[in-house]
C-alpha cells in the first residue's frame, strides 16, 4: 500500500490499482507511521507527497519487495504443467553411461523441465538426499540408511578387466597366487563398490599386495589399459574398450558378484510424477546394458 500510493501520489489513483476504498488506503498508511513512529507524507490537498522518512524507507524496501514478487512469479510458474524441477544425484559411471540417454527422454515429454545433476559416490549421495539438497540418488544400493527409501533399479555385475596384452587374456585359470601377487587398481575404498570388492577378498582369504585406489573410472580405464594393473569393473562401464578389443574381463570366480542399484531418497516421500518416470526411463535404459558377461567362460 505504502509503495503505490508513493508511486502514484494520490489516494484515488492508488485504490483503484489495489481494489481498496481510499479510506481504507488512509487508514492504512495512518496504521504504518503510527508503528514507525514518524510521518512518511505530506498530504497537500489530494496529493500524497514523500518527505525525507517516506523517501528512505521507499528507496530500502523497493529491492526486497521486487524480489518478493519475483519469487512469487517462479513459483507460479512451477505449478503450470512443464515446469518441474528434477534434481538428481547420481555415481559417475552413471553419469556418462546412463544419465545422458535418460534425461533425453524425459526432455522429449517435458521440454522445458530444469534438471540439477550432482555426482558423488554413495555415502556423498546419501547425504545429499538427506539434507534435501537434491531429491533422487541413482546409485549402489547402502547396505542399510536409516530413513531411506530404496527402490530397486538393476543389477550388474562386478569382473576382472585387464589389458588385451595381460596373460589372463589367454584364458587360462586364475590361481590364487596369482590373485595375491597381481597389481590392482580399484575405485577409492569410500565407495559402496569398493566395499563389495573388498568384501570379495576377504571371502577368498586374500590381501593384494598392491592395490593403487583411483577416484575415477576413466582413469582406471587408461591404466588397465597401458597393463599396469587389473581391476574390477561392470561391463557397462566399459563397453566401449571391450568393443575395441583394447580391454578384456572374466568372472571374479564361479557364482557372479554383483551390484544392485537403485534410486534412493527420503522415506515416506511419495514420488512426483517426474521423479517416478525417471526410475522408470533408468530401468528401461539398463534392459539396453551390457550388465554380465555370460557369454565368457568361469574359469575358476
Amino acid at each position: 500500500m505504502f509503495c503505490v500510493v508513493a508511486e502514484s501520489g494520490s489516494l484515488v489513483t492508488a485504490s483503484g490499482k489495489l481494489h481498496l476504498t481510499p479510506s481504507a488506503l488512509s487508514h492504512g498508511i495512518k496504521s504504518l507511521e503510527n508503528n514507525l513512529g514518524c510521518r512518511l507524507f505530506e498530504r497537500a490537498g489530494r496529493k500524497m507527497l514523500l518527505n525525507q522518512a517516506g523517501e528512505q524507507l521507499l528507496a530500502q524496501v523497493s529491492e526486497p519487495l521486487a524480489a518478493l514478487e519475483a519469487a512469487g512469479e517462479s513459483v507460479k510458474r512451477l505449478g503450470k504443467w512443464g515446469k518441474t524441477r528434477l534434481r538428481i544425484g547420481a555415481a559417475a559411471s552413471a553419469c556418462r553411461g546412463i544419465l545422458p540417454g535418460v534425461i533425453r527422454e524425459l526432455k522429449k515429454s517435458n521440454p522445458q523441465m530444469e534438471f540439477q545433476v550432482e555426482s558423488g559416490d554413495t555415502p556423498e549421495l546419501v547425504q545429499l538426499v538427506r539434507t534435501r539438497k537434491i531429491d533422487l540418488a541413482l546409485s549402489v544400493a547402502p547396505d542399510h540408511e536409516a530413513g531411506m527409501e530404496v527402490r530397486p533399479i538393476f543389477q550388474d555385475e562386478m569382473m576382472f578387466v585387464f589389458a588385451s596384452a595381460h596373460p589372463w587374456s589367454a584364458g587360462k585359470p586364475i590361481a590364487r597366487e596369482e590373485l595375491r601377487t597381481q597389481p590392482f587398481i580399484l575405485y577409492h575404498r569410500s565407495s559402496a563398490t569398493a566395499r563389495l570388492t573388498n568384501k570379495f577378498f576377504l571371502n577368498l582369504n586374500l590381501v593384494p599386495s598392491t592395490i593403487m585406489e583411483i577416484g575415477s573410472i576413466e582413469a582406471i580405464k587408461e591404466l588397465v589399459k597401458l597393463n599396469l594393473g587389473v581391476s574390477v569393473l561392470a561391463p557397462w562401464a566399459a563397453d566401449k574398450e571391450l568393443a575395441r578389443g583394447t580391454l578384456k574381463m572374466r568372472p571374479l570366480a564361479t557364482k557372479p558378484l554383483t551390484r544392485s542399484w537403485a534410486a534412493i531418497y527420503l522415506a515416506g516421500r511419495r514420488l512426483t510424477l517426474a521423479e517416478d518416470t525417471f526410475c522408470k526411463l533408468c530401468r528401461r535404459h539398463a534392459t539396453g546394458m551390457r550388465l554380465d558377461r555370460k557369454d565368457v567362460p568361469r574359469l575358476g
